[in-house]
């Protein structure tokens, strides 16, 4: 598996660009800027992207999504539930001081038990409300590695304080579908730095039970 992690935009999220050694086709997850940056690292290994994931609608995620599907020709996923907050783009832009991106098209809906493909490398999704209504977490099992977006972080979770968010449901989505995952699994967060399940499930204030 290639996998590159490129922190993007204002507030650094972890754009992922995943592709498969042999194939070479890849997916881009989170392209929230900086799309020239993505598409040297994706013709530095010469990936060919199918898929344009997003984990949940808000701006730092997905405001590079339309430039990098005009420049590669792939299709847009994100959840039916974020379409909502898709259409709040110039009101997100407002709130941390960007240039609003524009209508964002979304080309296909992904939910609890779809999947998404690279090649052979296949990602469940797992739907995880609170951060978001329609936040979605990406698991690789054979690689057993997690594209969390912003629901789990290292020693944190997702804010719940923006609207569609919910304290209940992401504690919720954190117990009953991501802490169920083995604990050597690498996660990648939507922001900072890596951690594996066992250490959240260990140490993370919001998911030790006291």
């Amino acid at each position: 598996m290639i996998h590159e992690i490129l922190p993007v935009g204002p507030l650094q999220c972890n754009c992922s660009v995943i592709g498969d050694e042999i194939t070479r086709d890849a997916m881009v997850i989170d392209p929230g800027d900086d799309i020239e940056d993505v598409l040297a690292l994706i013709k530095k290994h010469n990936l060919r992207v199918k898929q344009i994931v997003i984990t949940h609608a808000h701006i730092d995620h997905v405001g590079g999504a339309m430039k990098l599907r005009a420049a590669t020709g792939a299709p847009i996923l994100l959840n039916q539930n974020d379409y909502a907050l898709l259409k709040m783009l110039d009101v997100q832009a407002a709130w941390i001081g960007v240039e609003n991106p524009g209508k964002v098209e979304i080309d296909q809906s992904i939910g609890q038990s779809d999947t998404v493909q690279a090649g052979p490398l296949t990602a469940n999704v797992i739907h995880t409300p609170g951060h978001t209504e329609g936040s979605v977490c990406l698991y690789f099992p054979l690689e057993k590695k997690l594209i969390a977006g912003d629901t789990l972080f290292a020693g944190g979770i997702g804010r719940t304080d923006l609207p569609g968010g919910s304290m209940r449901k992401i504690i919720q989505s954190l117990h009953e579908k991501v802490l169920t995952l083995p604990d050597e699994t690498v996660v990648v967060p939507g922001h900072g730095p890596l951690t594996t399940i066992g250490e959240e499930r260990e140490s993370n204030p919001f998911l030790v039970k006291s």
